[in-house]
Order: C-alpha cells, then sequence, then structure tokens
C-alpha cells in the first residue's frame, strides 16, 4: 500500500511538473476559487436546510398542539370510535402528516393512523408500546420534538401528553414531512454548486492540455536540444510549425545548433586529440594526481591518486577535496592547501605521511601551484602522490641492518683493541699466564668477529637472488658430520647426543652445503641453551600416518617436544612407498626452551633468546640462515617449545623422485631401484 502511494505521488508529481508556471498558477487560482465558491455555496445550502429543520420543527410542535386540544376530551370521556373517526379526518386533511399514535399512560399504543386501526384485542396480538420516560406525563407541560432519518426521508416526532381534568391520560405522537419545497430547493442549489465545481475543473484540465500542446511542448523540445548540445551533439534541431515569438526561438536555435556544428567540424577533433593524449598520460603514469580548483573541488583523478586514497568505484569530480582525504594526509595539508589558494605559499609543499588504511602505506604528497597564462593568480593546485612504501621499508631495514651490525662489531672490536693496547703498554710488567689471558681473550673476540663477518656475509648471499643447484642429498650424512663436530662439545657439557634417522631413508632434493649449516647451526644452538644432563636429538623420516601428537621419552626425567604429522600416507594400515612426498627433519632439545612472546621474532635478524635471559653470546643470524636456507629448499621451518621442557625446530624436504617407471610394471620398478619400505623409528610414543 505504501509503495502505491508512493508511485502514485510520484506520477501526480511529474505530471504536475510539466505545466508551465502560468497554467500552475492559473490552476492555483481556480482551485482556490472554486473551493471558496462551494464552501459558500454549501454553507447557503446548510443555512437552507437548518432554517427547514426549525420550520418543521415549529410546524409540528403547533400542529400536535392542535390535534392533543381536539382529541384529549376524546380520550378523557373514553369516547375512542369518535377519537378514531376525528383522528382519520385530521389525517386525510392534512397532507404534511406521516402518521399519529395514540398511547395511554403506560405507553401502550392503542391505536395509530396509518400504522394499525382499532382491533379486537386477544392473547396473539403484538402488543406496541412507545417508550417514554417513567415521569414523561409529569414534567413535560411542553411537547417533546426530535428528527430522524428514515428509508422515505427525514420525519419530524412530535411527543405532546394529553391531560383531561388536570388528569395525566396518555400520549399523542404524530409524525410530519418536510417541506417540499424546502427541500427541492436545498437539492437544487446542492446539485448546481456541484456541477458549477466540475466545470470549473474541466476548464481548467482542457486549458492545461491546450497549453501542454501549444506551449509546453516546444519548450520541452528546445530544452532536450539544449540538453543535447551541452552533451557535444551539435546536430541536433528542433523541428516544430510555431509562428510569433516561439518560431523564432526556434529559429535562432537551430541557427546556434548549425554554426556550432561548423565550429566543431573545424576545432573539435585536434581538441579531442589532445585531450586524450593528456588524459591518456594522467592515467598511466605510476603516481598519482589530482587536481583541485580554488574552491578545493576535484577536477581530475587518475586510477593510481584513486587506489591509494581508496576511492575507486566513488564519483568524486566536483567534490570537495577536504570532504574526501583520508585523516592523516587531511590534518598534514590542510593549512598548506589553504596557504596555496590565498597566495601566501609560492613554492608549494612536500610531505611524507604514513596511511594506515586501507592498506599501511606511506606516501609522498606534492602540492604544486597552478597558475594562470599570466602567472600571476592562482587556478588551482596539482597534488602528486608517490607510493614509498617499499623505499621507506628499505630504508629503515638498511638502516636496522647498518645499527644492528655496527652495535655487534663494536664488541669485539672494542675489546680486542682494549687487550692489544694494555699488552703493548704495559706487556713488561704483565706475567706470562696474563699476557696469555689476555692474547686468548683477543684470539676469542677475533673469532667472535669472524663469525659475525661471516654470518652476515653468509645472510646476504641468501636474501640474494643467487641461483642454487639442487641435487639428491642423503640426509644421514650431514647428520653424522654434525653430530661428529659437536660431540667433545657436547660431551664437555654432559649433553647426550641422539641420532634417529629412520633406515633406507629416501634421499631429498637439496644443497649438500647448505643443510650442512642448518644443521650446524640448529644443533649448535640446542648445546648452547642445554644444561648439563641434558639431550640433543636429529631425527629424520618419511611422513607418516597418525592422529596422535606425541612426546618421546629419552632417557628418565626428560622428553621432546614433537610437532604434528602428516596423515596421509597410510593406506590400510600399510606404508606407501609411492605416496610418500616428504621427509620430516627435527633437532630437539631439553633445554630452557623459548617464551610464546619470543617464538615469533626468533627468526629475525639479530634477536637473541639470551637478550632475555642474560646468559651465553651469539650473533643473532643463525636462525635467520636457516630460515632462508630452507626457504630456498621450497619448505618452511617451525619450532614448537616450551619454557622448561625443551625446543623442537622442524622442516619438511621433498623427497627425490626418479622418473616413474610404466605403470603396472612391477619388475621395471625394482630394476629402476626403488628403495625397499622404511621400517619404523624405533622411539616411544606417548599419546595426549
Amino acid at each position: 500500500m505504501i509503495a502505491l502511494l508512493a508511485n502514485l505521488r510520484q506520477i501526480i508529481a511529474n505530471w504536475w511538473s510539466e505545466f508551465t508556471l502560468q497554467t500552475k498558477l492559473m490552476a492555483i487560482a481556480t482551485l482556490v476559487v472554486s473551493l471558496v465558491m462551494s464552501g459558500l455555496t454549501f454553507w447557503a445550502v446548510n443555512t437552507i436546510q437548518q432554517d427547514a429543520r426549525l420550520n418543521d420543527t415549529r410546524f409540528g410542535r403547533d400542529l400536535g398542539l392542535l390535534l392533543a386540544a381536539n382529541v384529549a376530551p376524546l380520550l378523557g370521556e373514553d369516547q375512542r370510535t369518535e377519537l378514531a373517526r376525528f383522528s382519520h379526518n385530521f389525517y386525510s386533511s392534512t397532507s404534511s402528516l406521516r402518521y399519529i399514535l395514540y398511547a395511554d399512560e403506560e405507553g401502550n399504543i392503542f391505536y395509530g393512523i396509518p400504522f394499525s386501526e382499532s382491533e379486537v384485542q386477544n392473547s396473539l396480538t403484538i402488543r406496541r408500546k412507545i417508550n417514554l420516560p417513567d415521569d414523561y406525563g409529569q414534567n413535560l407541560e411542553q411537547p417533546m420534538v426530535r428528527q430522524h432519518i428514515t428509508p422515505d426521508g427525514e420525519v419530524t416526532d412530535v411527543f405532546v401528553p394529553l391531560y383531561y381534568n388536570n388528569q395525566y391520560r396518555g400520549v399523542l405522537a404524530i409524525g410530519t414531512n418536510p417541506n417540499p419545497t424546502v427541500v427541492t430547493s436545498s437539492h437544487l442549489t446542492r446539485d448546481v454548486t456541484v456541477a458549477v465545481f466540475v466545470s470549473i475543473w474541466v476548464m481548467v484540465i482542457l486549458g492545461a492540455v491546450f497549453n501542454a500542446l501549444t506551449i509546453t511542448r516546444p519548450i520541452k523540445e528546445l530544452l532536450v536540444g539544449v540538453k543535447n548540445i551541452a552533451s557535444g551533439n551539435f546536430k541536433q534541431r528542433v523541428d516544430l510549425p510555431f509562428g510569433g515569438e516561439l518560431g523564432e526561438l526556434i529559429l535562432s536555435f537551430n541557427e546556434m545548433a548549425e554554426r556550432l556544428e561548423r565550429y566543431e567540424e573545424q576545432n573539435i577533433e585536434e581538441l579531442t586529440s589532445e585531450k586524450a593524449k593528456l588524459e591518456t598520460l594522467v592515467a598511466t603514469i605510476a603516481d598519482g594526481a589530482v587536481l583541485i580548483d580554488t574552491e578545493m573541488q576535484v577536477i581530475l583523478t587518475n586510477p593510481t591518486a584513486r587506489r591509494l586514497f581508496g576511492w575507486e568505484g566513488q564519483a568524486i569530480d566536483g567534490q570537495n577535496l577536504l570532504h574526501l582525504l583520508p585523516s592523516p594526509i587531511l590534518t598534514e595539508v590542510t593549512r598548506p592547501l589553504y596557504q596555496i589558494i590565498k597566495g601566501e605559499l609560492k613554492e608549494g609543499a612536500e610531505f611524507r605521511i604514513a596511511l594506515p588504511e586501507p592498506n599501511e602505506r606511506t606516501v609522498r604528497i606534492l602540492l604544486t601551484t597552478v597558475l594562470d597564462a599570466t602567472r600571476e593568480s592562482v587556478r588551482g593546485i596539482a597534488i602528486t602522490v608517490q607510493d614509498i612504501t617499499r623505499e621507506a621499508e628499505l630504508n629503515e631495514a638498511k638502516s636496522h641492518f647498518i645499527s644492528n651490525v655496527s652495535h655487534e662489531l663494536r664488541t669485539p672490536l672494542f675489546n680486542i683493541k682494549s687487550f692489544i693496547e694494555t699488552l703493548y703498554e704495559y706487556g713488561e710488567d704483565l706475567g706470562d699466564a696474563e699476557r696469555r689471558e689476555f692474547l686468548e681473550t683477543a684470539n676469542r673476540e677475533t673469532d667472535r668477529l669472524t663469525r659475525l663477518v661471516n654470518d652476515v656475509l653468509d645472510l646476504s648471499r641468501l636474501e640474494s637472488h643467487r641461483a642454487y643447484t639442487m641435487e639428491a642429498v642423503d640426509l644421514a650424512q650431514p647428520i653424522e658430520q654434525t653430530l661428529r663436530t659437536y660431540q667433545l662439545n657436547a660431551r664437555d657439557k654432559g649433553i647426550e647426543l641422539i641420532q634417529e634417522v629412520s633406515p633406507n631413508l629416501p634421499p631429498v632434493i637439496g644443497h649438500y652445503d647448505l643443510l650442512l649449516q642448518v644443521f650446524t647451526n640448529l644443533v649448535g644452538n640446542a648445546l648452547k641453551f642445554t644444561l648439563s644432563g641434558g639431550k640433543v636429538a636429529i631425527r629424520a623420516y618419511p611422513l607418516e600416518h597418525t592422529n596422535t601428537t606425541c612426546a618421546v621419552q629419552v632417557g628418565q626425567g626428560s622428553q621432546f617436544l614433537c610437532p604434528p604429522l602428516e596423515d596421509d600416507f597410510v593406506s590400510n594400515g600399510t606404508l606407501s612407498l609411492q605416496a610418500i612426498k616428504k621427509v620430516r627433519v627435527e633437532v630437539a632439545d631439553t633445554g630452557i626452551g623459548i617464551a610464546q612472546e619470543d617464538q615469533k621474532a626468533i627468526f629475525d635478524r639479530f634477536f637473541r633468546v639470551e637478550n632475555r635471559v642474560h646468559t651465553l653470546e651469539g650473533t643473532g643470524l643463525g636462525l635467520s640462515i636457516v630460515r632462508n636456507i630452507i626457504e630456498k629448499h621450497h619448505s618452511q621451518v617451525h619450532l614448537v617449545s616450551e619454557v622448561g621442557i625443551g625446543t623442537t625446530f622442524w622442516f619438511d624436504l621433498t623427497i627425490f623422485q626418479e622418473v616413474p617407471p610404466p605403470e603396472g610394471n612391477a619388475r621395471s620398478a625394482e630394476n629402476a631401484g626403488v628403495p625397499p619400505q622404511p621400517a619404523e623409528t624405533k622411539v616411544s610414543v606417548i599419546s595426549s
């Protein structure tokens, strides 16, 4: 219903908007006049009807009193036959009477014209009664008059109490018809008023239609023609057979359109070509471009600016720039923009601003003044937006890297210089043991400096785009070499080294030297942060099916945290070699563990756990090197750690596979040298 009313209101509004101002004023004036005339007419009709009702009331009351004065003695003397005869004659001689009723003291009707005649009362007679107040005969000295509407028209009812010898004997009720002359006059007046009102509006509507056909149509045609010319259609013409002022207007319009068309043929092609070149240039430049006028309204933007400011899909041309810019930029450029427009800032301005939304970016904003041909007044402002996010990140990373390297190099260089200066200046005063201690300290600091330089070089080489040749690597060899390297160190610290490599482990795709460096760094870190009596283990196994997270117990009172295993390679409980795609490598320890808040930053450059626990020293680059090497192998290094329990670093390597033999040829597969099914690693699994 609401939608229907809205559509109807829209239709009426569109219909009303098509009329000219003259027609609208004429319609409004006609409406006011017709409403005033109709109001006056209806007021007159109502007044006439009120007077008619008053006259009918007086006539009915007088008629009732006259009849009551004549019938009261007859009723008091109980001459009902004479009463009926007289009442019938009175009813017949008076044309305005509708009915006559007689009722006794209790209101029971005993005689009525024309409703009933005197009849013999019996048990089957329907007794009729007038409902009157109980004290009607005692309190009313004047007749009671009322009017009501019946299907046959309006009736005036008059109730007159009947007294005989000052004794209440009953009530007389008569009904009178209204004056037919007054009723006819009232109806005629009403019909004439409605006819006049309808005639006026028919004339108004006919006038509006005539106006629309003779005036509104050519004006609408001219309006459409002007809009077409404004949009660049200079071939527009208006062809309507009108004379007078409208004809001259149409002729002038057609002449104007013809001249514009000739001008377009001469110059518009060149202008369009230059405009297209400019728009193409602005749209294709890598920097964002925004042009505004002196009212801060946007005139031109290119796709780059829309993307940087999050304006894609928005109609921003003609809008105020200050209502569109992100708040960080708005805070910085509002004052300079007003200064440039007022001419207070001639050279423009430059800003470097960080945008948190829609994506975290850093932009450089350049404000350039646009002057007129005389270069005296400001016509607008050109805003250039450069996305320098990558540049800012590189500068920050470079500054951070240089700061960290400088800090790390300064400490060993300072120690070396201090001990050597002491030996140079006071060497003769020192004993052999002290000089040897100083030289050992300088030697350790030199080794530390060498390790730092080597780690920086390794990390720089890994972060470059250098390509490494990957080949089949037997993981057992670099694992055994790493364990031999750290065997003496582990023995000195009282730490047990454990090797858990699955038998017949298939070779993986990798780089031997890089994987060796990964094992060296991970095992070295494990030994560094594991106390005496602890354990460090290296595991390598094909990924097997399991739904159990585990903790592997080695020895009494020690346990390793294990990462979750894949479950994609077992069918019906049997491991299929062709299904194995990865080998998982784990380096686990029972050391101090890594706090949860440190685990996210553990692979960052120069981040050291000892910075938190204040124990051992290191370069802080080992795990960054590990991460980069594993990424070179198209994998990711993960960790599972709990403070006081231990840490496990793990990653997956792709198994090296020869070209598979033809399907269904089992003997060819054997000849191709496919290794046998790997045996299960002998570890104790504790289900959680």
